[in-house]
């Protein structure tokens, strides 16, 4: 089992990681096996389905698969032309992709949201389909988006393609027990081995570049979320608040008889302000989605800015254990909301930040497992109840709690020796598990929980 740091770690746009950059790279996807069509094209229809449809509008899904099929891409967007495009296209009626010729497409007409049974594959299901001149179907695909940007078809899905199938890597843990059996046999770090692994795949300068820019990006989220005013986009009328408590903790900076739970302030205001930046619909990084994308930014700007000795240059560790864990939890379980609530997005993202923390801070394998485990272990069940589908109540605040969770279990795991009751493999299966028995209505539909007890309009 190999899944890049670059799978899960995505450069990408807000809000949504299944909910608006899934449905862009389907969209792509599709644009390219109609270029490889011996016939022509001369229009384009898509349906959404399940949570794609549920909290579709919410999740900008409709302008994201509009913007896919026209030849947008989540890690080039840009957010002018993209504005340009959807005005023109609801204008035109048309679509313009590079290397195919005009396409009807008119969104309001040809773009459907299906409220009926999600599609069998995959909560977050969406039909792409082209048309000749009399409007019939000539070629049609299912995709689904399953969590932090992956895309598979129909076909691919059934056939279980979720994972790189190159040539072996040096280190194919599918476990946690074997990650741990193959560190003590190797006598490496999680993040030696998780390198090596990547390293079979790319040069080392390139592996070196694509980290040193994921967190590059993920910082610059930061400071944007840090300046940014206003209302957030959607209707609920939220406002923005990383700013002004930012604000007042550097006013506060060197009084005395300061507080010592203000850390948790500082902790909580860097993951609001990455998730703040994602629900204006910014650029952000998949970690392992973008509902979750503040917890690992969050936790390493709180090492770096806050704990002695900390130093950029572990950052390449950090985030290599990161994935690591998070490729654990995505092939054994699920990273997607609509799969299994919250616990998958935000408890997934709080144990790869622990994990990140506590391998900068010394932790041996060991105690870096059980930092996995306890941060996911605390997040089991918790639901995802977006209200009014938007990716902003209760979503900014609980990436800041994530991110508390994740620095506390990285230090009580490293105030142990690593041994412990409950293995991560344990936690990873309860919460695949609980995301099966777990009611549709609490799993990114918006039809349960705070969505639904929460005046929004």
């Amino acid at each position: 089992m190999f899944l890049s740091v670059f799978d899960m770690f995505k450069v990408g746009v807000g809000p949504s990681s299944s909910h608006t950059m899934g449905p862009m790279v389907a969209g792509a996807r599709f644009l390219d096996r109609l270029r490889a069509q011996p016939f022509t094209a001369h229009g384009l229809r898509a349906s959404l389905h399940g949570s794609l449809a549920f909290t579709g509008v919410g999740h900008a899904t409709d302008r994201a698969t509009v913007l896919g099929l026209a030849g947008f891409a989540p890690d080039r967007y840009d957010h002018d032309k993209a504005e340009a495009a959807l005005t023109r296209i609801a204008e035109t009626g048309e679509v313009t992709p590079e290397g195919l010729p005009p396409l009807k497409f008119n969104p309001k007409e040809d773009l459907k949201f299906d409220f009926g049974p999600a599609l069998p594959g995959h909560a977050n299901g969406m039909i792409l389909m082209a048309t000749d001149a009399q409007g019939d179907v000539i070629l049609q695909d299912t995709y689904y988006s399953i969590g932090g940007g992956f895309v598979l078809t129909e076909a691919e899905l059934a056939a279980g393609k979720d994972t790189d199938e190159g040539a072996p890597v040096p280190y194919p843990f599918k476990s946690a027990a074997e990650m741990l059996q193959m560190a003590a046999a190797s006598g490496k770090s999680i993040a030696q081995m998780k390198r090596a692994n990547e390293l079979s795949r790319r040069p080392a300068r390139d592996l070196d570049d694509g980290i040193a820019r994921i967190w590059e990006v993920m910082n610059s989220c930061i400071e944007r979320g840090l300046e940014g005013t206003g209302i957030l986009p959607g209707g609920l009328k939220v406002r923005r608040r990383a700013k002004g408590i930012h604000d007042q903790l550097m006013a506060e900076r060197g009084m005395n008889l300061q507080a010592p739970h203000t850390i948790n302030d500082w902790m909580s205001v860097y993951a609001m302000a990455v998730n703040e930046e994602n629900a204006a619909g910014g650029q952000v990084v998949t970690a392992p989605t973008n509902g979750a994308a503040g917890v690992v930014p969050a936790t390493i700007r709180y090492w770096l800015d806050h704990c002695p000795g900390a130093s950029r240059s572990g950052i390449p560790d950090f985030l290599l254990t990161a994935a690591a864990i998070g490729g654990l939890v995505k092939y054994n379980a699920s990273i997607s909301g609509a799969e299994a609530g919250c616990q998958a997005e935000v408890g997934s993202a709080a144990a790869m930040a622990a994990a990140g923390l506590c391998a900068v801070m010394g932790g041996t394998p060991e105690q870096i497992e059980n930092a996995a485990e306890i941060a996911l272990e605390h997040h089991l069940g918790m639901t995802c109840d977006p209200v009014k589908g938007l990716v902003q109540v209760p979503c900014i605040e609980r990436n800041g709690l994530g991110a508390i969770k994740a620095v506390s279990a990285a230090s009580l795991a490293l105030r142990g020796d690593g041994q412990h009751f409950v293995p991560l493999d344990s936690a990873i299966e309860t919460m695949r598990q609980t995301g099966q028995d777990m009611h549709e209505k609490y799993k990114e539909t918006s039809l349960g929980g705070l969505a639904v007890n929460v005046p929004n309009c």
